[in-house]
């Protein structure tokens, strides 16, 4: 954006003072919005976390919540006099241990903790009467509620530091499974504060992979909840769920859906009560098929309205007033759009074209969405029937001051002959008769893509203002291109995505601006994966310099991860059955081929791709004498969230770069 005033590079520290707007929740009048606004000092380290309200009629945006650090995920009451939302506080002279739930009217006053809940509060929902909500917590199943906070206070008290486990599922992300523990439905009463564990005494649980708000539904009557369970015995990661609903007041469970073959989440009640739609993947068909639209009726019959529309569905799943069409978001070539899709006709239009819609929430005909692109951060705005206009500018004078680089899509020639996108940024003041350095800058997953939206992590502006070209290729694998060109990587990675990437390079190569001697690539997760693999497939010389983050080395080794059930399905082989299959797929296995200067970044909280395999790699490079430099987080995840660690980040990436590709400004 081009202001006509003197900017500065956009870079790392303007990255973290901008604010960062959470997920909108609309009053049922839809006069306004509430989001958590989450503002981090680079000075202290640290974030905080306030409830804001936004107005969809005018006016300028009101900050409700002051006292708290981590407020957040605010809630309307279905009465509009409540806003709900959880956090860590201290009130009347009790501190919060753990998350709990608080209420505050809409026009301001004190935030009022309902309940103490010992094990804490996760996601919640409003029941339609507005007096109850129910929310999850993790509860030793064995233990009555009322022995809850007693077994708390003694698994905290313990001397022995131990995890202890006999199940598949132990550990997720970043953190280990609560010990010993399940996540349960409850429900509080607002005025009393009293909550009730529907599970309690039972073998039903919820997702222990962070069960959120689209695990369960709430029916219309308030008598009926939905949810999404893990039908086998022992659970894992990439089981098939199955859909259940309990009945609250007797806390009977009945199963509405169960079918090997499939697997079934985010159920969603019709206003009417009578239909209740959901995502429906066809596991027998092949592990990464896409969630399809899917609805079912009171008789227990349910169809796929979305099989013959080739893209992925995304929670969460919104009915229309009228109950024929449901709002929900989703990919369509490195784009995310919110699409209406009409039950009746089966067909899917978009309501809002992105960009990349982050969230959105509807009420009273209108929807506020959560919105960013290349060219700017996440903002909320509103779309009713004069259109679409925006409801804050909590960033813009910030933005204002820094010119960002134009960015476009191209098309290359990749593996198989198909058309493969790629996405260039370019430099702000970019000069086509100059000479430019190119970054690739390739994505992870491998199952998602980069596009036209705005990264906290990897950001495109900041890379682009330290005068790189950045090319982002969305590979054969990558989402958003429809199932088959998703799906043609298993059993083959690192082969197609390869091609794809080189065929981006080529077509780069052709361009007279680009300095061949100054082109570099990196990437984390499986474009970490990717880069390494480069390094044992692509002749040296090439590529001038590597940047490998949380990148997958040694397939073998990766069974040491969350996700390791995934593995076979998508290798198409275990390594006990056929190790040269994975072998061929996996980047140590051609280690004698390294050459090109690599930087290895890793975290030791991360549990995706364990910090085991950058140290491998580094280890790797180092015995065959390759230059090569580490940096080694022991406070961050797959990601790097903290303010200075992501600094530090930055520099060492660009001071990477710069020796063996430097942007010459």
């Amino acid at each position: 954006m081009k202001t006509g005033k003197k900017t500065k590079p956009f870079d790392v520290n303007a990255l973290w003072a901008l604010d960062r707007i959470g997920e909108p929740s609309l009053s049922p009048d839809g006069a306004q919005a509430a989001a958590g606004v989450t503002r981090y000092s680079m000075e202290t380290n640290k974030a905080q976390s306030s409830l804001w309200l936004f107005s969809t009629l005018g006016g300028e945006p009101r900050r409700l919540t002051e006292a708290g650090e981590k407020d957040g995920n605010p809630q309307w009451s279905p009465r509009g006099d409540l806003i709900a939302f959880t956090a860590k506080r201290e009130q009347a002279g009790q501190r919060d241990e753990e998350s709990q739930l608080y209420v505050i009217p809409p026009d301001g006053g004190e935030a009022r903790r309902i309940g103490q809940v010992p094990t804490g509060v996760e996601s919640f929902k409003w029941f339609p009467d507005g007096r109850r909500i129910a929310f999850v917590s993790w509860v030793w199943p064995d233990r009555k509620a009322a022995a809850q906070g007693d077994a708390l206070k003694d698994f905290k008290a313990r001397k022995e530091s131990a995890y202890v486990t006999d199940e598949a599922l132990y550990r997720f992300w970043d953190h280990h499974i609560p010990m010993g523990r399940v996540p349960h439905l409850h429900v509080m009463d607002v005025d009393s504060g009293k909550a009730r564990d529907l599970f309690e005494g039972s073998a039903w649980e919820l997702s222990r992979a962070e069960p959120d708000a689209n695990s369960f539904d709430i029916a219309p009557d308030g008598r009926r909840i939905a949810f999404a369970f893990d039908p086998g015995t022992e659970k894992t990661l990439d089981a098939r769920y199955a859909l259940a609903e309990i009945d609250v007041r007797t806390r009977r469970v009945q199963t509405l859906l169960q079918d090997g073959d499939w697997d079934f989440a985010a159920p969603r009640y019709s206003h009417g009560g009578a239909h209740l739609a959901f995502l429906a993947s066809h596991q027998a068909r092949g592990h990464n098929q896409p969630n399809r639209l899917a609805v079912l009726d009171q008789q227990g019959r349910w169809a796929v309205f979305s099989d013959d529309w080739d893209h992925e569905v995304s929670a969460p799943l919104r009915w229309t007033a009228d109950d024929q069409s449901l709002l929900f978001a989703a990919e369509e070539r490195g784009r995310r759009h919110l699409w209406q899709f009409a039950l009746g006709d089966r067909l899917a239009e978009p309501i809002f074209e992105g960009g990349h819609v982050g969230s959105f929430t509807c009420a009273a005909d209108l929807v506020v969405l959560n919105h960013d692109g290349v060219q700017f951060p996440p903002r909320l705005s509103v779309l009713g029937e004069d259109g679409l206009h925006r409801i804050e500018a909590l960033n813009d004078e910030r933005l204002a001051a820094h010119d960002f680089g134009r960015h476009e899509e191209v098309t290359v020639q990749g593996a198989r002959g198909d058309d493969v996108q790629m996405w260039l940024i370019y430099p702000p003041g970019f000069d086509a008769k100059k000479k430019w350095p190119v970054m690739h800058v390739i994505h992870g997953g491998p199952h998602t893509a980069f596009g036209d939206s705005w990264h906290w992590r990897w950001n495109h502006q900041a890379f682009a203002a330290q005068g790189y070209v950045v090319a982002c290729v969305n590979y054969h694998g990558s989402s958003s291109f429809g199932h088959s060109f998703l799906d043609s990587i298993t059993g083959r990675w690192g082969d197609y995505e390869l091609q794809d990437v080189e065929a981006g390079t080529d077509w780069l190569l052709k361009k007279s601006w680009v300095d061949r001697k100054r082109i570099v690539a990196t990437g984390g997760s499986y474009g970490g994966y990717m880069v390494a693999w480069m390094n044992g497939h692509v002749k040296p010389g090439r590529y001038q310099a590597y940047v490998c983050h949380a990148g997958c080395y040694d397939w073998q080794a990766m069974y040491a991860d969350d996700a390791y059930s995934w593995h076979r399905k998508e290798l198409d082989a275990a390594y006990w059955d056929d190790p040269a299959k994975v072998a061929a797929q996996s980047p140590h296995a051609f280690a004698r081929h390294f050459k090109t200067p690599t930087l290895v970044i890793h975290g030791a909280l991360d549990y995706r791709v364990p910090d085991a395999q950058g140290l491998a790699y580094y280890n790797t490079l180092k015995s065959l004498g390759v230059l090569s430099r580490l940096v080694w987080f022991p406070d961050e995840n797959h990601w790097v969230l903290k303010p200075r660690n992501s600094r530090l980040w930055y520099g060492e990436f660009f001071d990477w770069l710069a020796r063996f590709a430097p942007a010459r400004r």
